[in-house]
């Protein structure tokens, strides 16, 4: 294929993005989240639709975004945050769910429904901070209790899970695995200390000034960061989404300048063209004919996700919220899409996951993408929303 023909197909993918939120508008009454419009859009241009192939520069941009949502969902999380009470309860729930999750897939997998035991379990513990929190931030439901506790959950539905993934399922052993973690950890928190030692320095004057100008100097660090540990995560075997989560904690404590500003460039460049290509092209590669043949293996899933990672926020967080906020927060925390796409592609590139049960789990994760976050804005904020909506 040449580039003329590349370049099409990425035309065609950047269409579709651009379509999404004009159709999410356009829908009465339902508010379709754009991250739904997107896969399906990728399905309708993919495999099942008109066939257009996932180029090597669709890949490539859809490595990246897939690097974003992460670096977003990092950027959210204020790590002192963790250790206060919502981190602690965040922990405890997701300690739950990942008992549940084993014990149920451990019965799934002597059943034979399922063979790639620690990836489906892992799929059932996953919270999608990155897709959720802009379908919050759109009705202001972000700011309040429930909001600061989803932050927390979602952070821990994520980075756990990615270090999960980093240990079983990595290419070297758990011991070299945890050193690897270790080792990429420490020179993310390396760089973050950088900020304080240049400090009042040249360099750190003229990235300051630099932030606002053509020079972008900010903007263009922060995804020189992203690419920096994407690589590094890659080259310790570890997953790229380990990599990207942690540029998005370190940025927040390494940006000079205004932070609110910098995660508003983030969110333009992420949101505006490398999310949306992730989303259609995961689109792209799911298996339509496996969920056909079986749709019911994609309602299990769907269940069971809402069981496993929802059910026990419910109990936890009896103290903590009331009982509208809880349903609200268990909706949300439920709801998962991006990890899962990252283990299925996991799975099926080891060859422990067949192609159906691939298929039904990111169906089920868009269809939890679809449902869970509706029905929490359907409960109600006890604010009316202000807040702009981001694109995905």
């Amino acid at each position: 294929m040449n580039i003329l023909d590349e370049l099409f197909e990425l035309s065609v993918v950047v269409a579709v993005a651009a379509l999404a939120p004009v159709i999410s508008a356009l829908i009465p009454k339902v508010r379709v989240p754009q991250v739904v419009i997107l896969i399906f859009g990728g399905i309708a241009i993919g495999e099942a639709g008109l066939d257009l192939e996932k180029t090597s520069a669709i890949q490539l941009i859809s490595y990246v975004g897939l690097g974003f949502v992460f670096l977003l969902a990092g950027f959210e999380v204020e790590p002192e945050k963790l250790l206060a009470r919502p981190g602690r309860l965040a922990l405890v729930s997701w300690l739950i769910s990942a008992v549940v999750a084993t014990a149920i897939v451990g019965l799934l997998a002597v059943a034979g429904f399922v063979s790639a035991f620690v990836p489906v379990a892992l799929a059932l513990t996953t919270t999608a901070l990155g897709t959720v929190l802009p379908i919050l931030r759109e009705h202001d439901l972000v700011s309040g209790a429930m909001g600061r506790y989803f932050v927390a959950a979602g952070a821990i539905g994520e980075l756990f899970p990615i270090l999960a993934i980093a240990i079983f399922l990595g290419v070297h052993s758990r011991l070299t695995a945890l050193i690897s973690i270790l080792a990429i950890c420490l020179i993310a928190v390396a760089l973050a200390a950088s900020q304080h030692l240049l400090a009042g320095g040249r360099l750190h004057t003229i990235v300051s000034r630099g932030a606002d100008t053509t020079g972008q100097t900010t903007l263009r660090f922060s995804i020189l960061l992203l690419l920096v540990l994407l690589v590094l995560a890659g080259e310790f075997g570890l997953d790229v989404v380990l990599g990207a989560f942690l540029a998005g904690a370190v940025l927040r404590r390494w940006a000079p300048g205004d932070t609110h500003s910098l995660e508003g460039k983030l969110d333009a460049v992420g949101y505006g063209f490398f999310i949306p290509v992730f989303f259609v092209g995961s689109g792209m590669s799911i298996d339509v004919a496996s969920i056909i043949d079986a749709p019911g293996r994609m309602l299990i899933f769907f269940v069971l996700m809402l069981a496993v990672r929802g059910l026990p926020v419910l109990a936890v967080y009896r103290k903590a919220l009331e009982t509208r906020e809880r349903t609200q927060l268990m909706l949300c925390t439920a709801t998962s899409l991006p990890l899962i796409v990252a283990l299925t592609e996991i799975g099926l590139a080891n060859g422990t996951m067949r192609s159906e049960n691939a298929a039904a789990l990111v169906g089920a994760g868009v269809l939890s993408v679809m449902v869970f976050p509706a029905l929490a804005v359907v409960l109600g904020s006890p604010r009316p929303a202000q807040s702009p909506a981001h694109p995905v």
